[in-house]
């Protein structure tokens, strides 16, 4: 089955009363709507992503530069952002089935979605529910004196996104039921023969306001692992010398099997060790004759492939550069800058110390060149 994921990021986010709104709002440097995609794109199944703006936000969903992303202008509704997605889709080939979600829920688990997917194979619709568990009260106003009811819970429930269609058939209710639309698209259905319920999660909750907000900021601090990198090559002549991915003009080049960059070397270290995924000798071994000479930003760019496969974003970079020569300050901001570009990190994000050891030992002797680094990381899961 092929799948289109609508992300809905139409709204005016009144309640959030923020000059960002809440699809851009953001958590390790991505926004709600970039850690919406992330998720999907870890399902095969997914073959196209359609995110719904708002039209005063194109300036903002512009500069996210999401690729391979269609955009999609929203309406007044959410029903009717929702219909302009689904007309387009409708104009393209090669889909029969459509998850609808709002941005506002970016923390769905990847088990859930799974789930979603594997139930539409039989289904009409695929919708996850939550079972009231607290007191359900209702104002009844009765010749203009009002009063509390208690109601029973049995036949109540929540519903969350993404919910699952059959593309041809919502796009019918959409175009002949408006009317009868409430707050999502299965309220669409009046026959729910055929419509799987699964069991939705506490933590797919919707950000409507900012302590909402403040709650998935929390839960994903709960999410942070921290490694630690080290690196130190020699310093010979007639040897090139690399520094954060940046050729350095220097007398002095470092030896090493690759291109010795000690801080890209402590960069992947580290984000191996954040994410338990072992070490850069394991990865890409001194012995092999592949990775001779291999240029660090080649390694590193593999490494940062295989932990976004599994929900890894970087949320923090030190790094200290020991070294007597060359003189760290001359080149630290095109060194953070270059490393902001290969890690896809904003440069409030990274942070460089250079270091000496006061003329001591074997970097003091203009020897060898050091670096070691913490990288905290963050897992969408």
């Amino acid at each position: 089955m092929s799948f289109c994921f609508i992300i809905l990021a139409g709204g005016n986010s009144h309640r959030f009363r923020s000059n960002v709104g809440k699809p851009y709002q953001k958590i390790a440097n991505k926004s709600l709507i970039e850690i919406n995609v992330i998720k999907a794109r870890k399902f095969k199944q997914i073959k196209k992503i359609i995110v719904v703006y708002n039209k005063k936000d194109i300036k903002r969903i512009k500069s996210l530069k999401l690729k391979n992303v269609q955009l999609v202008r929203g309406g007044k509704t959410r029903q009717q952002s929702t219909f302009n997605a689904l007309k387009y889709l409708m104009s393209q080939k090669g889909f029969s089935k459509v998850l609808i979600h709002d941005v506002a829920r970016p923390n769905f688990s990847t088990k859930l979605f799974g789930s979603i997917l594997k139930k539409m194979k039989n289904a009409r619709a695929v919708v996850p529910k939550i079972l009231l568990q607290d007191a359900v009260k209702q104002i009844i106003d009765s010749s203009n004196e009002e009063y509390i009811v208690g109601k029973k819970r049995d036949n109540l429930f929540l519903t969350q996104t993404p919910q699952a269609f059959d593309l041809k058939e919502i796009y019918h209710y959409h175009k002949t039921n408006s009317d009868k639309y409430k707050d999502d698209d299965i309220s669409l259905y009046m026959d729910l023969n055929k419509v799987e319920f699964v069991e939705g999660e506490k933590n797919n909750f919707k950000i409507t306001d900012i302590t909402d907000f403040k709650n998935l900021q929390n839960i994903y601090k709960s999410k942070q692992s921290v490694g630690i990198g080290f690196d130190v090559h020699r310093l010979i002549p007639s040897r090139k010398l690399y520094l954060g991915g940046l050729k350095i003009k220097s007398k002095l080049g470092t030896l090493g099997h690759s291109d010795g960059d000690p801080v890209l070397h402590s960069i992947t270290d580290a984000i191996l060790g954040a994410c338990s995924m072992g070490d850069i000798g394991q990865m890409f071994s001194d012995k092999s004759k592949r990775f001779k000479n291999i240029r660090s930003t080649v390694l590193l760019k593999q490494v940062l492939e295989k932990i976004k496969s599994k929900g890894y974003m970087i949320n923090n970079i030190d790094i200290n550069i020991i070294t007597q020569t060359p003189k760290i300050k001359n080149y630290k901001k095109k060194i953070a800058d270059n490393i902001v570009k290969l890690c896809d990190i904003s440069k409030n994000q990274i942070n460089i110390k250079g270091k000496t050891t006061e003329k001591l030992g074997v970097i003091g002797k203009e020897k060898a060149i050091a670096c070691e680094v913490i990288i905290s990381v963050i897992k969408y899961d």
